[in-house]
């Protein structure tokens, strides 16, 4: 009820119509509407309860374009209903005291109820203002918060990147790189949970992850025949879950980019993601390059970091994590329940 005070005619179509033009219109339009209920009764029920009309008649007005709207719907519903209907039809005569005292009371109540009508729509007025307020004070805070983290990861990243620049150790440098991206993977998440997500928290997942395959495709400079390709389902994910999704996907993507494709200058990986049926998510990272080592690489000390925190994004992300590999190529697969 309270989205009422949102409906408020005389400020929509004002400055164009004077505020009491809309009010006596719409007085008039709800007591005609009324006037037609009324002779639809007058047919079924043959004029019982001759006033119950003013009632509703006069409350929509009101809610609708104030209580001058309203007193103009009682006012004709009154003066109609008395003189057609109540005491004597065709005259404003009363045949005794106890039929003054009736439209009397009727004028009464009418008054109180339009001025109880008048007290609720100013109310939901005044609440929906505030509401109003509060989501544009809760806008520009997002906004200036949105704005410092921007600032933040990108000082972030061009330290890495300044760093990277300046190593003289090639390890180095690639680790600064795969850190960077990491920073923006994180980073780019956080922009789209603040872009369109209707819902707080969550990131649209049909957005962001082909925007961070793009952003990997241009990092790890896939040119010419090794292709990077993204596909996914319209989902939105908790920001924290999206984070952890798609830090595993830079990882996944990473590493088939460095290590699938040995001599070879054709080759595609492809990132899909996609509802499942019985809810949540399966995430996919395939490529067909050479597939894995058959020797199994023991968890220990050479255990590569890649790996560990593919694991650990995967676990953060509420997933398990599975892989199949061949000459065929390489299969990674994340499930992921809602």
């Amino acid at each position: 009820m309270a989205r009422i005070g949102e409906l408020d005619l005389c400020d929509r179509l004002s400055p164009t119509i004077p505020i009491w033009v809309t009010q006596v219109v719409v007085g008039l339009v709800t007591s005609g509407a009324a006037r037609l209920l009324r002779i639809g009764f007058d047919i079924v029920v043959g004029g019982a309860a001759p006033f119950a009309l003013i009632y509703p008649a006069m409350m929509i007005a009101t809610l609708f374009a104030r209580a001058l709207a309203g007193i103009v719907a009682a006012t004709v519903m009154i003066l109609y209903i008395w003189y057609y209907l109540y005491p004597i039809q065709n005259s404003f005569r009363f045949v005794d005291s106890v039929g003054a005292l009736s439209v009397g009371v009727v004028v009464v109540t009418a008054l109180i109820t339009i001025g109880l009508a008048e007290l609720f729509r100013r109310s939901a007025y005044r609440a929906t203002r505030e509401r109003d307020r509060e989501i544009a004070d809760r806008d520009l805070f997002l906004a200036e918060f949105d704005h410092r983290m921007k600032n933040n990861f990108a000082i972030v990243a061009g330290l890495l990147d300044m760093q990277k620049r300046r190593a003289a150790d090639p390890a180095t440098a690639e680790a600064l790189g795969v850190a960077q991206m990491r920073i923006d993977s994180i980073a780019r998440a956080h922009r789209h949970l603040y872009r369109g997500s209707e819902q707080p928290g969550m990131v649209e997942m049909q957005e962001y992850l082909p925007d961070l395959c793009s952003a990997l495709s241009e990092a790890l400079f896939l040119r010419g025949g090794i292709t990077l390709g993204c596909d996914t389902d319209q989902a939105s994910v908790p920001r924290d879950r999206a984070v952890s999704i798609g830090l595993v996907v830079n990882e996944l993507v990473t590493n088939a980019a460095k290590h699938a494709f040995p001599g070879r200058d054709l080759g595609s990986i492809r990132v899909g993601f996609h509802n499942r049926a019985g809810g949540g998510w399966i995430v996919t990272v395939t490529d067909d390059g050479v597939g894995l080592p058959k020797k199994p690489v023991s968890p220990g000390a050479d255990h590569g970091l890649g790996s560990r925190l593919i694991e650990a994004f995967a676990r953060q992300a509420g997933g398990t994590i599975t892989t199949d590999s061949d000459r065929t190529g390489t299969r990674v697969t994340l499930e992921l329940t809602a």
